[in-house]
C-alpha cells in the first residue's frame, strides 16, 4: 500500500507564529496503538513517565510480555504513549490497571493577496493596527512542514521572539537550525508514528524525495502556514495570476498529530491551526479522537484551536472535527476569480476558470473530443492509460471530474498528445469551480456548461473550439458563496452542536509554496514557483487561525471560547450585493446555517463584539455528561477525575442533550412527541461600556410554523453584573412537518449602539424509531 501524503509536525513562529508539522510517514502483525495512562499511578522510583512506560515493571502489570518501546511519550495535552504491538498485546495492555483507554492509530489527510481585505482587514487600520499585526502571538500549525527561505517567512523589521517562547528548531537534512528566525520561531519534526505504520520511506506523495526534517516537500504546510501568519511579500503572484501583496491572515498519523499538540502547547503557542481531519462520516466519540483530545488539552491551557471542516461537501452531515471546544472552519469564495472561456465554432461561449499560464492556444479552433462517448467510464474520467493517443492528438479533450486529481487528468491528456483539456463537473460538484495551474491549456466548467459542451461534441458534425484565458478579475459578485466542496452539517455525532462554526476564505487562495514541487504537485511537473493558489477547507482554517491570533493579541485575556464567540456572533450572512450568502453547489439557492454555521467571519466587527458566549472546562465536562458519556470516558479527554450527576448521563430522568452548552449557536433537536424545547445561554459584556442594555429580537420565517421566544427580552449589564443569562424556547406544531426539513432563524441581541450579537438557530426533527 502506498504511503499517504506525508505530514510533519512543525513549530513555526510566523508574524505571530509557531508551526507544527506531522510527518507522515514472522509472528503476529503489529499495529500502532495510543494508550491513555493515569499519570498519577507512576511509582516514585521512576524519574519520568517515559522510564516507567519502558520498564519491565509496567510491562509485567496485567499485560505481560517484554518491556515496551514507546514511539511517542505524551505529557502535556495527553498523558500516555504510543507503541507498535500485536493486537493481543494491545488487548492485554487495555487491562493494565493504569491504562484508561487504548485506540488504534489512524491516518488523517490534510484537508493570499486578497483574502485578508475580503475578511475586513485594511493595512494600518482597525484590528491590524490595534494588534500590531499580531506580532506578539505564536501560532502553531500542524501540517507538512515549511520552505523557510520564502519571503513570506522573512523576519525583517520584526521584534525579538517573545521571552515566553520555550520551543526549539529541529535541525535535519535540508533544514539547519539557522532556518528559524524571529518569524519562524521554531520547527519540530515528528515521523515516528508514520514510520511505524509504513516504514521509514522517504518519498513524498508527489513523488519527490521527502526531507526527514521540518522542510516541506509537499507544499501544503508552507501554504497553510503562510496563510495563517505570513509576512508581507510584495508583487506576489502565481505565474502571473492573483498579483498583489501576499500576507497571512495572522496522511498524518494520529500518534504524530497528538505529539504535535503535546509539543506545541509545551513550547508555548497561543493558537494551533490543524488543516487535517478524518473523512466524511468519521464520527468517533471524543474520547477516541486524538484531535479532539489534543485540542481539549490545548484549550484547557488557553490555546485557541482551529480545524478544517473537510472537503466532502455538499453532502449532508459530511462535516468533521466536531468537538465543541474547537473552531470548525468551512470554506467560502472571495471576490476574485480567474475566468476562462470556451469558444465553440457555432458562436456559443461557455464560462469556466483556469490558472493556466503557459503558451496560449491559437485563435483558430481545434477539434473537440470527448473520450467518454466510446471509451467507457475510465476514458471519460481521463484515467491513466485510458485514452487512445490516435484519437486525441492535437485536440481539445473533454474530461469528467472525479476518481483522480484534476491536474493529473491534464497530465494524462498531455502525455497522450492532446492539445488542451476541459474539465467538466458532474452532479456531485454542481457549479462549484476551483482554479488549477494545469500543465497544458485547460479550464474547468460547471455541470450545466459541461453538459452543453458534451452535447455539442456528440451532435455537431465537426465540433471545434478554442479556450481563452482572462487572467485575474477582482470585485466579483456575489461573494462570499459557500464553496461546493465545503463539508456540511448537521453534526453527525452531537446534532445539538452546530458545525461548521463559520466559513472563511478557502477558494483560490494565494500563499507561499515549496521549492521541491511544481504548482500541481505532480512528479512530472518540473515548474517551480514561489507562490501557489490552492482551494480547500485547509486554506480556510489558517485564515481563522490568523484571525484568532489577531484577536488574542488585541484581547490577551480572552479565552478560546470568547475568541470563537466573537468570530461567530459577528459573522456575516449577506454577500457583497446585499443578498443572502449563496451555495456554489446550487446557484440561486440561499445557503443555511448547516452550510456556513454562523456565517462568514469579518474581523473588523469581531474586534468589538459587545457580548461573548464564554465556556471553560466545567462547561465541557457538563456537556459530555449530558450526552451520556461515562465518567471514565470523559477522564480520557480531561486528564482529570470527573463525576456526572445521574440525570445528566440519562441514568435518571430526562434524555441526554447537548443543547445547554453555552455555545454561540443554538441547535435544537425535537424527538418524538416532544415539540418544545428550552435552552439556556449566558453572555458576558466585553464592550467598552460596562453599563449597557441589550434587547433581543428573533428572526424566524413565519411560514416555518416554529415559534421562538426569548426570556427575558432585555439584558442589563453593569460593572457589578458583567454576565447575564437568558432562555430560548422553541415550539413547533404538534406533529413534525411531512418532510421534517430543518428550520432556520436567528436570535440577535442589540444595544442600539452598533453591537448586533447574532446567534443562528437550527431546529431539526428526529423521527422516532
Amino acid at each position: 500500500m502506498a504511503s499517504p501524503r506525508h505530514c510533519r509536525q512543525l513549530l513555526l513562529l510566523l508574524a505571530l507564529a509557531a508551526l507544527l508539522r506531522a510527518d507522515a510517514g514472522g509472528g503476529e502483525p503489529r499495529k500502532t496503538y495510543i494508550f491513555r495512562v493515569d499519570h498519577r499511578a507512576k511509582p516514585s522510583v521512576f524519574p519520568t513517565h517515559a522510564h516507567w512506560y519502558a520498564s519491565a515493571a509496567f510491562a509485567t502489570g496485567r499485560s505481560g510480555g517484554a518491556p515496551l518501546e514507546p514511539i511517542h511519550v505524551y505529557g502535556t495535552v495527553f498523558h500516555g504513549f504510543s507503541a507498535s504491538v500485536p493486537a493481543s498485546r494491545a488487548e492485554a495492555l487495555r487491562r493494565h490497571p493504569a491504562v484508561l483507554a487504548a485506540f488504534e492509530d489512524r491516518v488523517r489527510a490534510p484537508h493570499t493577496t486578497r483574502s485578508p481585505q475580503f475578511m475586513g482587514l485594511r493595512a494600518r487600520l482597525g484590528l491590524w493596527s490595534l494588534a500590531d499585526y499580531g506580532s506578539d502571538v505564536i501560532v502553531g500549525v500542524l501540517d507538512t512542514g515549511v520552505w523557510p527561505e520564502r519571503r513570506s517567512l522573512s523576519d525583517r523589521n520584526l521584534p525579538p521572539v517573545p521571552a515566553r517562547w520555550r520551543g526549539g528548531c529541529d535541525a535535519g537534512p535540508g533544514f539547519p537550525a539557522t532556518s528559524c528566525n524571529r518569524k519562524l520561531v521554531g520547527a519540530r519534526f515528528f515521523s515516528q508514528g508514520h514510520d511505524a505504520h509504513y516504514g521509514a520511506a522517504a518519498v513524498a506523495s508527489n513523488g519527490s524525495v521527502e526531507f526527514l526534517s521540518p522542510r516541506d516537500a509537499d507544499g501544503h504546510g508552507t501554504h497553510t502556514a503562510t496563510t495563517a501568519a505570513g509576512s508581507v511579500a510584495y508583487e506576489a503572484s502565481m505565474e502571473g495570476y492573483a498579483s498583489g501583496v501576499a500576507k497571512g491572515g495572522a496522511g498524518c498519523m494520529d500518534s504524530d498529530i497528538l505529539a504535535g499538540f503535546d509539543r506545541a502547547v509545551a513550547d508555548g503557542v497561543d493558537v494551533i491551526s490543524v488543516s487535517i481531519g478524518g473523512g466524511s462520516g468519521v464520527t468517533a466519540p471524543f474520547y477516541l479522537d486524538p484531535i479532539a483530545i489534543g485540542a481539549y488539552g490545548a484549550v484547557s491551557r488557553g490555546v485557541f484551536v482551529a480545524t478544517s471542516a473537510g472537503n466532502e461537501g455538499p453532502t449532508s452531515m459530511s462535516v468533521t472535527n466536531l468537538a465543541p471546544w474547537i473552531a470548525t472552519v468551512g470554506a467560502g469564495t472571495i471576490d476574485r476569480n480567474f475566468p476562462a472561456e470556451i469558444v465553440l465554432s457555432d458562436g456559443r461561449r461557455l464560462s469556466g476558470v483556469s490558472l493556466y499560464s503557459g503558451r496560449p492556444l491559437p485563435s483558430s479552433s481545434l477539434p473537440l473530443y470527448y473520450p467518454g462517448r466510446t471509451g467507457g467510464l475510465s476514458a471519460s474520467l481521463c484515467m491513466e492509460n485510458s485514452i487512445d493517443p490516435s484519437l486525441v492528438k492535437g485536440k481539445i479533450v473533454v474530461c469528467d471530474r472525479g476518481s483522480s486529481p484534476r491536474v493529473a487528468k491534464g497530465m494524462v491528456v498531455k502525455e497522450a498528445g492532446g492539445a488542451a483539456m476541459v474539465l467538466t463537473n458532474g452532479e456531485a460538484n454542481g457549479e462549484g469551480l476551483v482554479g488549477d495551474a494545469h500543465v497544458l491549456p485547460a479550464c474547468a466548467v460547471g455541470e450545466k456548461e459541461g453538459d452543453a459542451l458534451k452535447a455539442y461534441a456528440a451532435n455537431a458534425s465537426n465540433p471545434t473550439a478554442t479556450i481563452s484565458f482572462g487572467g485575474t478579475v477582482v470585485g466579483v459578485k456575489p461573494a462570499p458563496v459557500v464553496a461546493s466542496f465545503s463539508a456540511r452539517g448537521p453534526n453527525g455525532l452531537v446534532p445539538e452542536i452546530l458545525k461548521p462554526d463559520f466559513i472563511a476564505p478557502g477558494v483560490n487562495i494565494l500563499a507561499a509554496w515549496t521549492g521541491a514541487a511544481g504548482p500541481t504537485g505532480l512528479e512530472a511537473d518540473t515548474r517551480r514557483t514561489e507562490f501557489n493558489i490552492l482551494s480547500g477547507t485547509s486554506m480556510a482554517c489558517p485564515h481563522a487561525s490568523g484571525a484568532a491570533a489577531l484577536l488574542r493579541s488585541a484581547h490577551p485575556g480572552w479565552s478560546p471560547a470568547a475568541i470563537r464567540s466573537a468570530l461567530m456572533t459577528t459573522a456575516i450572512v449577506t454577500d457583497n450585493r446585499g443578498g443572502p450568502v449563496g451555495d456554489e453547489a446550487e446557484p440561486g439557492r440561499g445557503a443555511t446555517p448547516l452550510d456556513y454555521g454562523a456565517g462568514h467571519i469579518t474581523l473588523g466587527k469581531a474586534l468589538d463584539p459587545g457580548l461573548v458566549y464564554d465556556a471553560g472546562e466545567d462547561d465541557y465536562v457538563a456537556f459530555m455528561c449530558s450526552i451520556g458519556y461515562e465518567a471514565n470516558a470523559i477522564e480520557v479527554v480531561t486528564h482529570k477525575p470527573v463525576s456526572c450527576p445521574a440525570a445528566a448521563t440519562g441514568r435518571g430522568s430526562g434524555t441526554p442533550s447537548g443543547s445547554d452548552l453555552n455555545y454561540p449557536s443554538i441547535s435544537v433537536v425535537l424527538r418524538g412527541g416532544n415539540q418544545s424545547r428550552t435552552v439556556t445561554r449566558t453572555v458576558t459584556n466585553v464592550g467598552a461600556q460596562a453599563s449597557a442594555t441589550y434587547t433581543a429580537r428573533v428572526q424566524m420565517a413565519p411560514s416555518s410554523g416554529v415559534s421562538v421566544s426569548v426570556r427575558p427580552e432585555k439584558l442589563a449589564f453593569s460593572p457589578a453584573a458583567k454576565k447575564q443569562s437568558f432562555a430560548v424556547t422553541v415550539t413547533a406544531p404538534s406533529a413534525p412537518p411531512p418532510t421534517a426539513a430543518p428550520v432556520y432563524g436567528y436570535v440577535v441581541w442589540s444595544d442600539g449602539g452598533g453591537h448586533e450579537v447574532r446567534s443562528p438557530i437550527v431546529v431539526m426533527w428526529l423521527q422516532p424509531m
